[in-house]
């Protein structure tokens, strides 16, 4: 008895395209896994297009500026340069009742070290502004935000 596979070319063909591609002669064997990449966000929005954690804290906003604790807000106003070819763009700017601009920053619950980083860059550089990040809550928790000042 032979321990030879005896496969027809449709088999094999099916096989192969199963097998994960191998690296190509002179290109780099494995790149490097980002063991936080299942966090960052699978692709942009176009300019001014509000993700559904940036629609709920809109519909929050307006919500509170019927109850008149805010007057205005402003979505993606502005970008804030950090340093050389850094910069921070600004989720909303809300003009608050009492006459205070605030810049507040919606994150969807896990928040990386450098995205807090570039929040409390920009809390420094704008001194004269209110900062204030918003976690959108789970619905485990309630749902709604949490909000924390700089």
């Amino acid at each position: 008895m032979s321990n030879t596979l005896r496969w027809t070319e449709e088999r094999l063909a099916a096989h192969q395209a199963r097998q994960p591609k191998k690296a190509e002669p002179g290109r780099a064997a494995a790149q490097k896994v980002d063991p936080l990449a299942r966090f960052h966000a699978l692709g942009r929005l176009p300019k001014d297009q509000k993700n559904k954690t940036e629609r709920a804290y809109a519909a929050l906003l307006d919500e509170e500026k019927r109850q008149g604790l805010v007057i205005d807000w402003k979505f993606h106003p502005m970008r804030v340069r950090l340093a050389d070819n850094t910069f921070y763009e600004v989720d909303f700017v809300v003009l608050h009742a009492d006459m205070s601009l605030a810049i507040h920053e919606t994150k969807g619950g896990f928040v990386t070290a450098h995205g807090q980083m570039k929040i409390k860059l920009c809390a420094e550089v704008l001194p004269y502004f209110r900062m204030v990040k918003a976690t959108k809550l789970p619905a485990k928790q309630g749902g709604g935000f949490k909000r924390e000042e700089f």
